[in-house]
């Protein structure tokens, strides 16, 4: 009886994070699902991989429908002895995205229990730090990994924390189990991100131990982090090993080439440019966000409302009111330093004016490392506008040049700021009355402080952004008046918003102090204060709308178009080049086998041929990748489909190969090079002898049988031959296969397979049998055998000295 009382907090807990989780996402009840643009991307891109795992029951590894060709490693592909996935699967039995809120719920109130806060206060924070700005807009958007990797990492902290205060056993298995779930989330960037937090607090138990020279614990507590460390891992090294293999033919990797498209001399070889990984950084003032959502104008697409400057004006245009409403539902209100923002990044004035508080009343010196980890987030999300820390990171921090978009590190600042704002909540309630009164004063002058000058500073903001000239050149001057009346009065609101909650929080700690309120009743209207200033602003931006159904969903780009219906009547094997779609787009790849594709890490070589000489008009290079069809929109603004007769067709023999000793070389003879009768091979990578090689009028290569990961051809030809292939070559995972004989594969054409061929008839085939799966697999499975070891043996050893203490008692 006394055990279930000591869980029940609990249980209600979960259960309240499962309702909230639920009716927050409520469309979800009657099987609607959110309409994320990242994820109608991936649907696109993974159609033939979901599709051949739905018909043969394996999974292919390689799909042909994006890029020309590709593995899917980073595509949803089901790797065997992948338990951890189970696992994160049994977590995540809500409904999307409701199961991510859990999540980070979840997550989050297991940290605070670790920081020895208790339920009740724990379950607030949770609900604060779920209802982020930002955490529930990545949601509304798709950024599904991005969410899925933020929602473990309170996890992964709370069993380091456990460790190091001697939870030992509850620390080790919580820190083994919740690394693998992170790794397995597989969004590096954010894990690489929260590897700077967990510096900070691992450097602090540091200190506090090697101060109290209490080296043993020390001792111990890093062999139980470094085992679960390392069992995680190993519990997701197919994913680690097959996303390592795949990186290096990615664009998140160096390019061999060393002059750029326009055929001057590259400055920097880096995977992506400065300018690249920087585009999206955030204002210094534009933090000021943070504590005041719609201070810079919220989003690209903001709700105005029938109450604005726009709305009276565009009325005024003698436009119907109706029609009038709808149009100021998306205007362009954000003027900050970003191309684009979905939302702002708030973390709630509630919770920033706890989180000051924190530091004034909060004894424990973790606060110190969560606030360190706060300063330097906020600092790296600057990225081009404070580019002495970021070009430190950039060229000697590891890894730091891999990722893009610098503005999402502050996510340490959204989980770090949350934990301060509890841990100050909790002590100034178990504070004596003396202690409390100046913190709380020092606290609400120093937010409200900032506040008021925000106010009386407003002339120091002109309301006006880069975009403006564009919105200008469309809407015209009067427009753009009438959308800087609307930023200013919404910038003048926001602050009067947060000055009104920061009062309301004030208020009820202050009838606290006066004994007013019980410690029960001043959680309960603070946490509902902290809660519903959140809640409100999040609502604005994933709203019920955005639920649609779930056939939708499962084909987003809707039904076929004239021109698509027109591509699937053939049934050869070809591939087909959207104009339109640039590269950037996916929904080709849903309908067919395409040349483009949405992806954040692209294979190189094809994005490289695409700068190079697709968006240059080089239609040869088009025929050799078979590119039999092309779409394009016509003058009218219909999508219509042209045929390519020039197409080279899935293979073909070659008389001439020339020799070339660089990839820049191989790039350059791209630019004439008649493909369907010569090829250009890199000699220092290929070595074969012959450079010439006869066909005759009957020499043929043709595609027999086809499957994503294995493909049959039949060849004949009278002479030993040179036979090219219209498929990409990847050097890992794919071998040749000439009449039961391996082959050699030759990378051919900067992209592309090519064979040495005997003369005669043969039979060819091309298996996509990647080893990183094999050896992956074999790992992961011992290692999750390992943590099942590790974890019995822990509440072995747990149960023996549970009854060694009864015996004694």
């Amino acid at each position: 009886m006394k055990k279930l009382e000591k869980i029940a907090p609990h249980l209600y807990a979960i259960f309240g994070f499962i309702v909230i989780a639920i009716i927050y996402f409520y469309p979800v009840l009657s099987g609607k699902q959110i309409m994320q643009s990242d994820i109608a991307q991936y649907t696109g891109m993974a159609k033939e991989q979901n599709d051949f795992r739905n018909e043969f029951h394996e999974e292919p590894y390689w799909t042909n429908s994006a890029f020309g060709g590709m593995p899917t490693y980073q595509l949803g592909a089901k790797y065997p002895h992948n338990y951890i996935k189970s696992l994160d699967s049994a977590l995540r039995f809500l409904p999307r995205p409701a199961d991510y809120l859990f999540l980070y719920f979840l997550g989050f109130y297991l940290l605070l229990l670790s920081l020895k806060i208790k339920p009740l206060q724990a379950f607030f924070g949770a609900l604060a730090f779920g209802f982020s700005t930002y955490l529930i807009i990545i949601l509304g958007v798709g950024h599904n990994a991005k969410a899925h990797a933020i929602a473990y990492i309170p996890m992964v902290l709370a069993g380091i924390v456990f460790v190091f205060n001697k939870r030992y056993l509850v620390g080790g298995i919580l820190t083994m189990l919740a690394a693998g779930l992170e790794i397995q989330a597989n969004h590096f960037q954010m894990t690489y991100y929260f590897l700077f937090l967990f510096a900070f607090v691992i450097g602090f138990y540091i200190y506090e131990f090697v101060k109290e020279k209490d080296f043993k614990h020390l001792y111990k507590s890093f062999a139980i982090l470094g085992l679960g460390a390392i069992l995680a891992i190993g519990a997701n090294a197919t994913n680690l090993l097959a996303t390592a293999e795949y990186a290096k033919y990615s664009t998140r990797s160096s390019s061999n080439l060393t002059f750029d498209e326009n055929g001057k001399k590259k400055t920097d070889n880096n995977a992506m440019s400065y300018d690249y990984i920087t585009q999206y950084s955030y204002g210094v003032a534009e933090s000021l966000n943070l504590i005041a959502p719609k201070l810079f104008g919220g989003s690209n697409a903001e709700d105005l409302g029938d109450k604005s400057s726009m709305y009276q004006f565009i009325v005024g245009q003698n436009v119907p009111e109706i029609e009038a409403r709808d149009l100021v539902k998306h205007m362009p209100t954000y003027w900050g330093n970003q191309p684009i923002v979905a939302a702002p990044a708030y973390i709630g004035i509630v919770v920033f004016f706890l989180a000051i508080l924190a530091l004034f009343l909060e004894k424990r010196r973790i606060k110190y490392a969560l606030a360190g980890a706060v300063v330097l987030s906020l600092l790296l999300s600057y990225g081009k506008n404070f580019s002495v820390l970021t070009d430190f990171f950039i060229n000697y921090m590891p890894m730091y040049n891999k990722f893009r978009a610098v503005s999402s590190v502050q996510v340490i600042l959204e989980l770090c700021m949350p934990v301060l704002a509890i841990l100050g909540l909790s002590a100034y309630l178990n504070a004596e009355e003396a202690e409390r009164k100046k913190p709380l004063l020092y606290s609400v002058g120093i937010v409200g402080g900032i506040l008021i000058l925000l106010y009386f500073g407003s002339g120091m903001f002109d309301f006006t952004c880069e975009n403006d000239k564009m919105y200008a050149q469309q809407y015209g001057p009067e427009f753009m008046k009438v959308l800087k009346e609307d930023r200013e009065n919404m910038y003048l609101s926001t602050i009067y918003r947060s000055l009104g909650f920061l009062a309301v929080a004030f208020g009820i700690l202050f009838f606290y102090s006066k004994k007013t309120f019980s410690q029960f009743t001043t959680v309960i209207l603070v946490g509902i204060v902290m809660v519903l200033d959140l809640f409100i602003v999040a609502k604005n931006y994933v709203k019920a709308d955005d639920f649609v159904s779930k056939s939708q969903i499962e084909r987003p780009f809707g039904e076929p178009t004239e021109a698509d219906a027109i591509i699937l009547e053939d049934t050869t094997h070809f591939r087909v080049f959207d104009v339109d779609g640039n590269m950037n787009s996916a929904r080709t790849s849903f309908y067919h086998q395409s040349i483009g594709g949405y992806h954040a890490a692209k294979p190189k070589k094809m994005q490289e041929l695409f700068d190079y000489q697709i968006a240059k008009n080089n239609i040869e290079v088009l025929n050799m990748l078979n590119a039999k069809y092309i779409l394009k929109t016509n003058e009218e603004g219909n999508p219509q489909s042209l045929e390519n007769p020039n197409a080279n067709g899935s293979a073909w023999f070659v008389s001439k190969v020339k020799f070339v000793k660089s990839g820049d070389e191989e790039m350059k003879a791209l630019d004439k090079l008649q493909t369907k009768e010569e090829v250009v091979m890199n000699s220092l990578v290929n070595d074969i002898k012959e450079s010439s090689f006869e066909k005759d009028s009957t020499a043929i290569i043709c595609l027999d049988s086809y499957k994503p990961n294995h493909l049959k051809y039949v060849s004949n030809n009278t002479k030993n031959g040179f036979g090219v292939f219209s498929e990409m070559y990847y050097e890992k995972g794919w071998k040749a296969i000439i009449d039961g004989k391996e082959a050699r594969i030759l990378n051919v054409n900067y992209v592309l397979r090519g064979l040495e061929i005997p003369e005669g008839k043969h039979k060819i085939e091309f298996k996509f049998e990647p080893e990183v799966v094999k050896t992956g697999s074999t790992i992961a499975l011992i290692s999750t055998l390992l943590i099942l070891i590790a974890i019995g043996l822990g509440i072995f050893y747990w149960r023996k000295q549970y009854e060694n203490l009864a015996d004694i008692k």
